[in-house]
Order: structure tokens, then C-alpha cells, then sequence
């Protein structure tokens, strides 16, 4: 455990170093001023309805996980609906916005959701659009609650960003140990540039692979919206790795893996939570076999009573309507995605109800009793560290064999 925490700190401090794009204005300064000024009272509730924003890309590099992110969102609304505070029923109301995977846009998107009267917000998945979007949420004293963005960064210095999913460091971590386990002793990296999740995890599993004693040899890099991977695949293919870990979109995976596979790639390819989307298996088909990821949640895990309560119910609403069996990927498999994002919004509704007569009913209230909010959710049990992060420590491992995700285990950092 010590050794999984000075890997994580040095590849903390390295990212905040390193990452480009939104890093150097989530410095927190607004979010701690808005911390320490007694008269900070962010957005009220006002009226019988209380206005959630929902912040993810729908359209996008990202838009596949994102909807599916959405997905769990909306059925824990339908679930949901209304929530006691003080004696009085309140209606909550979704406002979805798309960030479209995009940086830029993801600013507009985030002052789009404050200009309509939300008191919180959820999302995003793409860590690069949080923390682009992180400033103006602590600017304007709204808690936002990302479900799937793993980057530190996310709530590096920002007193009004949580999440609900296990950190990079420690995804970074867990597939290295899972490597090491496999007995694996090289390893081929292929990440974005300019992609903070991409580039910062790529970062995080190369320290801990190398501290257990692997090596990489090869670092490939590739720009965003590219498709032609081969000059990278020829490169990694004379490296002659034992496996190669690739996190990436889900549109960047059904176009890798068919041309590694046509490069004569044999080497294991291991990934990241992004992978798992039915998309990339029906895209891809033959060349997704085999490929080892990291996930959040698996549904066929009945330990925990929420979770197969929401299993059933969940695969009931995709199956309810023939758009959301297309929105997730054209099935009615489970995705973590979306089991986050129902825990993102539980999260919310959890910390409204414990408001009472003594507290202001106000956005800036809300993220204090997220301070100290904790129940049961979907993924396990939900409470908050000090930097809002969701305190957890077990990753889910699956490989796609035979057209499908399949369990293979459950995996802790080393």
C-alpha cells in the first residue's frame, strides 16, 4: 500500500506537471475562496423543483460513453423523481447538455447548465472536459459529481468537484499488477496527445510497470481524430512487446485494433474502462478477442443487493424503448458506465435528503453534505475523501472472448 501511494503522489505530481488543456485553470482558487467566504451561498432552491444539470458528451469521440453514462442517469431519475427536504416534495428535473467531447465546448456547455438554475451538475465522462469545465462550476458554487472521469486532476484543488469512480493512479496500477501477474515483462504504450485521461494514464501505468521491474519499449503517440495507425503499429510490432496498453476512446479502439490485427500484432493488448462498450466489439469483431480491460462494475457480481436490484431494473428500462438499446451500444449488456452514472445522481439525491431545517437550501449547502455523504451504491459503498474522490479500492477485469465481456477477476493495485 505504501508503494501503490508514492506512485500515486509522484504521478500526481507529474501530471499537474505535464497534463495540457484546462490544467492551469483548475487551480482551485475559486472553489477555495467560495470554500472559505461565509456569505458563499451558490444557488438557491427556489419553487417545487429542483434543477440537476446532466454535462456529458453525447456527440464526440466520447459520445458512445457518454450517452451510456446519460443512460444511467435518466433511470435513476425515473427511479427518483422527487425527493423530502424539510417536509416539502420537490420534483428534480434533468437538464442535459452536450459537451461534445471537446474542451472548448465543454465551457460553453458548463455556463449553458449555470444560466438554467441547476444547484448541481453530473458528469462528464472524458476527464478533459471536467477539468476544463471545473472552474466554472466552483465560480458559480455549483457541486458537480463526475461519474467516470478518473483523472486527478478532476478534483485537484476544487472544492465543489466529487466522483463516484476509482482514480488513474490507481487504474494505472491495477493493469500493471494484472501485466505482471500475467507474466509480462515489456510493454508498448499507445496514447493521445493533448488528451489528459489518455496521456496521464499511459503515464501512471508506465511508473508502476517499470517499478515492478517491466520495461517499455515503445512510447507511440498519436493526435486526436486520427485513423491511420499503422507508422505506430509497424514501430510497436519491431519493439516486439509481451502486451501493450492502450487507452484510448472508444472510436480510436474500433479503428486500432482491426489494423493491429492486419499488422500481424500478436502481443497482448490490455486497456482501460473506456473499452468497455459493445461498440468496439460489433466495429472491430475478431480483432476485439482477447483484449483485457479495467472496469468499475460487472453485473454479474450479485454480492451487493443494490446492484442486482439494479441490474433488473435497468436492462428493463434499455428494453423499454428501442433508443435505449441504441444509445448503449445495441444491447442490453450493463455497462460501469452507467452504473456510476446512477451513483453519480444517487449521490445528489442522497445529500439533498439529508438537508434540514438548520441548513440553507442552496447549491453551496448541497456540497457540504456531500462532505460527508455516504451509502450504499451500485459499485459498492460511496463516501468521499477530502479531495472528493470516491474512496475505493478494487477494479474490476474482463476480456472480451466470444463476442462479449466476460469476468475474469477482480484486481487490487499492487
Amino acid at each position: 500500500m505504501k508503494k501503490f501511494l508514492a506512485l500515486t503522489m509522484s504521478a500526481a505530481l507529474m501530471l499537474s506537471l505535464a497534463a495540457c488543456g484546462g490544467s492551469a485553470s483548475n487551480d482551485g482558487a475559486a472553489g477555495d475562496n467560495a470554500a472559505n467566504d461565509a456569505t458563499a451561498t451558490g444557488v438557491a432552491i427556489e419553487g417545487d423543483t429542483i434543477k440537476i444539470g446532466v454535462f456529458e458528451p453525447t456527440t464526440g469521440e466520447n459520445g458512445g460513453g457518454g450517452m451510456q453514462e446519460v443512460l444511467g442517469m435518466r433511470y435513476a431519475n425515473q427511479m427518483n423523481p422527487t425527493v423530502d427536504i424539510n417536509g416539502t416534495t420537490y420534483k428534480i428535473e434533468l437538464v442535459e447538455v452536450d459537451n461534445q467531447s471537446d474542451k472548448t465546448a465543454a465551457v460553453t456547455a458548463a455556463q449553458s447548465l449555470i444560466s438554467s438554475g441547476v444547484v448541481a451538475v453530473l458528469g462528464s465522462y472524458g476527464s478533459g472536459v471536467s477539468i476544463a469545465a471545473g472552474q466554472t462550476f466552483a465560480d458559480a458554487q455549483i457541486p458537480a459529481m463526475g461519474a467516470s472521469c478518473t483523472n486527478p486532476q478532476v478534483t485537484l484543488g476544487n472544492d465543489f468537484y466529487f466522483r463516484t469512480c476509482f482514480l488513474d493512479p490507481f487504474q494505472g496500477t491495477v493493469m500493471a499488477s494484472y501485466a505482471k501477474e500475467q507474466g509480462y515483462t515489456t510493454a508498448a504504450l499507445i496514447s493521445q496527445n493533448g488528451d489528459d485521461y489518455s496521456t496521464g494514464l499511459a503515464a501512471f501505468f508506465q511508473q508502476a510497470f517499470e517499478g515492478m521491474g517491466g520495461t517499455i519499449v515503445a512510447n507511440e503517440t498519436y493526435q486526436t481524430n486520427e485513423s491511420d495507425f499503422n507508422a505506430i503499429l509497424t514501430t510497436i510490432k519491431a519493439a516486439n512487446p509481451d502486451c501493450i496498453f492502450a487507452p484510448s476512446s472508444i472510436a480510436t479502439a474500433t479503428l486500432l485494433l482491426p489494423q493491429a490485427q492486419a499488422n500481424g500484432i500478436t502481443a497482448q493488448i490490455i486497456a482501460s474502462d473506456t473499452w468497455e462498450n459493445e461498440t468496439i466489439i460489433s466495429a472491430a469483431g475478431s480483432a476485439a478477442e482477447g483484449v483485457a480491460l479495467s472496469t468499475f462494475f460487472d453485473e454479474h457480481d450479485d454480492t451487493n443487493p443494490v446492484a442486482k436490484e439494479f441490474v433488473e431494473g435497468f436492462k428493463a428500462y434499455l428494453n423499454s424503448n428501442p433508443q435505449n438499446l441504441t444509445s448503449n451500444g445495441g444491447s442490453d449488456g450493463v455497462a460501469a458506465v452507467s452504473a456510476l452514472g446512477y451513483d453519480a445522481y444517487m449521490s445528489i439525491y442522497e445529500a439533498l435528503k439529508s438537508l434540514d431545517g438548520s441548513d440553507a437550501l442552496n447549491s453551496v449547502a448541497l456540497r457540504d453534505a456531500l462532505k460527508t455523504s455516504s451509502f450504499t451504491g451500485v459499485t459498492g459503498a460511496i463516501s468521499f475523501d477530502e479531495n472528493g474522490d470516491a474512496i475505493k479500492n478494487v477494479a474490476y477485469i474482463k476480456q472480451i472472448k466470444d463476442g462479449k465481456f466476460n469476468f475474469l477477476k477482480t484486481q487490487s493495485a499492487e
